[in-house]
């Protein structure tokens, strides 16, 4: 059974040219059904020895320490590039969250997407999810978007590359709508920049998590994380103080909820718009991310046997 999780935690990281150590095998240990049965968690030790299963070796290769499938070694050369443009693009990342916790009812902030594997290329857009204080979601939205704007830094129109995609907002009750093998995905490899302890409840509220990935595990501290200081608590707690009316947030909610709703994009065939009080989510071409992955996953896991 544990060769099989391993074989489909390579081939679907396969499909995102994304070659894994052994210790990344063992973290993100996928098994495709999210169906409610209890699997006992495998040892670092038993996906080593795993690896080493003969069945499993006419499938897969090693080099440097990375596993992927045959004929694949360039993902490893491409991984090594990739994690030099992704190590670029969060100090970007960086830089703009320093500014964003001055900024009212803003709890956390995470890299997500491709970036949060270290897996970026050139090209591509810096996308976080950001965690808001609850009843406070559409008004935290628009301060964090003025911010990001202010700061040269959002994406828009032509402008992608190295900008920061606000595309997904949750509030501190850590309600999550899409909970699918894609989304266990995106979740499990988020790298909380700030915040912490808010992504720690995150992740112990949505541990659906854990039927998809078994080797699921808390978020721990990483050098890129940003701290919450005296002076961010003091600027953040008395501006909040000045925007706390209920009716305020009323306005904004449904002036952006109309706004959403006449958005071309938000009509698109294939894309998720999710807009309520406790999730922003805004992935009009998710066509192309997790039902594309599982599809070429399907493929390419009927093509090994």
């Amino acid at each position: 059974m544990l060769t099989k999780y391993i074989l489909t935690t390579i081939v679907y990281y396969d499909v995102m040219d994304y070659p894994m150590t052994a210790f990344e095998i063992w973290k993100y240990l996928t098994r495709v059904s999210g169906e409610d049965e209890n699997i006992e968690k495998f040892s670092l030790a038993d996906v080593v020895k795993g690896l080493e299963d003969e069945k499993l070796r006419r499938f897969i290769e090693e080099y440097r320490g990375f596993y992927f499938l045959q004929g694949r070694k360039n993902l490893v050369f491409q991984r090594s590039e990739r994690n030099k443009i992704s190590v670029r693009k969060i100090k970007i990342v960086k830089r703009v969250v320093f500014w964003l916790r001055f900024v009212p009812f803003v709890r956390g902030v995470a890299i997500a997407g491709r970036l949060a594997m270290k897996n970026a290329e050139e090209k591509s857009d810096l996308d976080l999810l950001i965690v808001l204080k609850k009843h406070r979601i559409f008004t935290g939205r628009l301060l964090v978007t003025l911010l990001v704007q202010l700061l040269g830094k959002r994406r828009h129109d032509q402008k992608v590359r190295d900008r920061i995609c606000l595309n997904h907002f949750v509030t501190t009750k850590y309600s999550i709508l899409s909970k699918d093998l894609f989304s266990a995905h995106e979740y499990s490899f988020l790298m909380p920049i700030f915040g912490l302890k808010k992504f720690r409840k995150f992740q112990v509220k949505n541990d659906w998590i854990a039927k998809y990935k078994i080797n699921s595990s808390s978020f721990s501290d990483n050098v890129y994380i940003v701290s919450d200081t005296r002076i961010t608590k003091f600027i953040r707690k008395n501006l909040e103080k000045l925007l706390k009316f209920n009716s305020m947030e009323n306005f904004l909610g449904q002036w952006q909820k109309e706004k959403i709703a006449k958005n071309p994009k938000s009509k698109q065939k294939g894309g998720i718009i999710l807009c309520n009080d406790e999730e922003l989510a805004f992935w009009p071409n998710f066509a192309q991310q997790g039902p594309r992955v599982f599809g070429e996953f399907q493929k390419r896991l009927s093509g090994l046997k």
